[in-house]
């Protein structure tokens, strides 16, 4: 059965980025879905949801507060939303222009300023992390000496690109002259943490938040995800301080409603945050704690926009699922082999590969360089986990060098997806 867009009479909510899953669930919920989004990333099938559809640059700061402002005075919105990686900054300052409820700029800018975000906790006591803005080479290396390591990254981004890990003094050079290389100019230095890499999935109605799963993460030894399971394997002990400090973060941080996702990791004294944004969690995870809990993350954020008052159920864990990404060598696709044997697997829920022969692997700077995923259902998430990467490691995607090297600078990857990091600073 199709789901078309409700009557004139429903409520209104400006989605940025309305993906047709995205818009099709706002009109499910009952509301009338005005949907701004990039032309080269639009799915069409999406307007069959949608009562407008506006094919601009929703991060071109002036045009998108001049559309929505005229839309907004012709037919009032209730919310201004996004789920994408780099809507949520952009509907807040909507949120705030327009005079709306919800989280306005001061709060979604602190979470998109990595640095920002860090100086509040670190001012708070919330779990304190050496930091600096990276300045100079001699600045840099004198860190990682006096902290026996650390991360760089830029202070604003996502899907863990520009990110890199130095673990010693002798690894300072090559880290300075790889960010250099790579067109990273504003960034930033913290400690490098040790231990169990964990998400936090929230939702917040009123101020108040509510923890519904939290995801344990595998990145090996890089920076990028290369599987996640919900939920973590954690003692009650672990799991209720991972919870409590992602409450008093979001307090700190002002946060009013919707989803959160906070990335935590676990050291020997305790959690400390890494970083948090006020949307659904990318990689899946949505779809994990949907399938695990029953609660889907990104619906409940539409319902936000309805009169009715939203509650937020008691997680219950119904078994256990996972993902496990493929990350095969950079280099030309020469054949793609098991994906037949892979979907038929126990346990499988979905396999999607996007290599094919002839295509070009990417190194993996990023989340968009992975090139694929296996989800598994298991009945707790030791054997998820096992079972997606087994059914991964099934899936033979052999490459050979490329002619022609790929695009790796920042600069060039960020054009490729489509995104700026500071929409505020463009043309200044």
């Amino acid at each position: 059965m199709s789901t078309s867009a409700p009557g004139p009479d429903a409520l209104r909510i400006l989605l940025l980025g309305g993906t047709a899953e995205s818009a099709r669930k706002a009109a499910e919920c009952g509301l009338s879905v005005v949907n701004v989004d990039k032309p080269a990333l639009f799915e069409p099938a999406a307007k069959e949801h949608c009562a407008q559809t506006h094919l601009i640059d929703y991060q071109d700061i002036g045009l998108i507060t001049a559309l929505a402002g005229a839309l907004h005075q012709h037919a009032p919105f209730t919310r201004v939303l996004s789920q994408t990686e780099a809507g949520p900054l952009v509907a807040g300052h909507l949120t705030t222009a327009l005079g709306l409820a919800g989280n306005g700029v001061d709060v979604t800018r602190v979470l998109h300023d990595k640095l920002a975000l860090r100086g509040l906790l670190n001012t708070r006591g919330l779990g304190r992390v050496a930091v600096r803005r990276g300045t100079t080479f001699e600045a840099l290396r004198d860190f990682v000496a006096h902290h026996g390591g650390a991360v760089v990254k830029p202070t604003m981004g996502s899907g863990s690109l520009a990110v890199r890990k130095v673990r010693s003094p002798g690894e300072a050079a090559e880290a300075w002259d790889w960010l250099a290389s790579f067109g990273v100019r504003d960034f930033m230095v913290e400690e490098l943490l040790i231990g169990p890499e964990l998400s936090v999935e929230s939702f917040s109605v009123a101020g108040r938040h509510s923890v519904l799963a939290i995801t344990g993460k595998d990145n090996g030894d890089g920076v990028v995800a290369l599987g996640h399971v919900v939920p973590a394997e954690l003692s009650q002990d672990e799991a209720s301080a991972v919870a409590a400090l992602t409450c008093r973060m979001l307090d700190a941080v002002g946060l009013i409603e919707g989803p959160a996702h906070t990335e935590v990791i676990l050291t020997a004294d305790g959690p400390r945050v890494v970083e948090s944004h006020n949307r659904c969690a990318g990689g899946h995870i949505n779809e994990l704690v949907a399938m695990v809990y029953g609660v889907d993350l990104e619906r409940l954020t539409y319902r936000l926009a309805l009169p009715a008052p939203v509650t937020v159920p008691e997680p219950a864990a119904d078994g256990a699922a996972a993902v496990r990404f493929l990350t095969p060598p950079a280099g030309r696709v020469e054949s793609v082999e098991g994906v037949d044997e892979a979907r038929a697997a126990d346990g499988v829920v979905r396999v999607e590969v996007k290599a094919e022969p002839g295509q070009d692997v990417r190194p993996l700077h990023w989340s968009e360089d992975r090139s694929g995923v296996v989800m598994v259902r298991a009945e707790n998430s030791s054997a998820a986990a096992r079972g997606a990467r087994r059914v991964a490691e099934s899936i033979k995607i052999r490459t050979k060098p490329s002619e022609q090297e790929p695009p790796t600078t920042m600069g060039e990857l960020l054009a490729a997806a489509d995104e700026v990091l500071d929409p505020f600073a463009q043309g200044q």
